[in-house]
């Protein structure tokens, strides 16, 4: 008797415990490892990575706002022919249960007019507003040029330092300042 006890019990566990496992949650839409590689420059943007994690059900990324800038935008970096160039983006497919990395060398925001006194706290937050109604507020941390992180993103995307007109390789020199307070 003892034995077919035994032998249902492996039979529960074998079976039944990954059907329970199955029925969990599914895991939520959410962003982590924001950061801001902040430019030394008030007359260049700095550029903001993170990871968006995605939940249950495709959405897309249409909006990120902060009250500590006065513009931001989502650009993707394309080269072509060997040139590498910035275009802005209007929105960014995230797939249920994928990740998608805005990082150098890709997709990422350009932030213009940091507030310095922010910056100086050692973090931005980030309201990233999705098709599904989520708005997300996430902390970057704020990392100057030179730091680990911004050096080795910087050898990525050309192998300049940030200043003058160029940034990682990439030309800056039309991107203007806006002239409003427009997020």
């Amino acid at each position: 008797m003892s034995r077919i006890i035994q032998l249902a019990t492996l039979f529960l566990m074998a079976f039944a415990l990954p059907a329970l496992t199955a029925c969990a949650d599914p895991k939520p839409l959410f962003v982590d490892q924001a950061w801001v590689r902040l430019s030394p420059s008030k007359d260049i943007p700095s550029a903001v990575y993170f990871t968006i994690h995605g939940g249950p059900q495709p959405v897309k990324l249409v909006s990120v706002l902060t009250e500590a800038a006065l513009r931001v935008e989502m650009h993707e970096t394309v080269t072509t022919n060997g040139v590498a160039s910035m275009r802005p983006i209007k929105d960014v497919d995230v797939p249920a249960g994928e990740t998608v990395t805005f990082g150098p060398n890709g997709k990422h925001l350009m932030v213009w007019g940091i507030n310095p006194a922010v910056a100086a706290t050692g973090k931005v937050e980030f309201t990233m507003i999705f098709t599904n109604g989520d708005r997300l507020i996430v902390d970057a941390a704020v990392r100057k040029m030179g730091a680990t992180e911004g050096a080795a993103a910087n050898d990525k995307m050309g192998g300049e330092k940030m200043g003058g007109e160029k940034m990682g390789g990439m030309d800056h020199a039309n991107m203007s300042m806006p002239a409003d307070n427009a997020h």
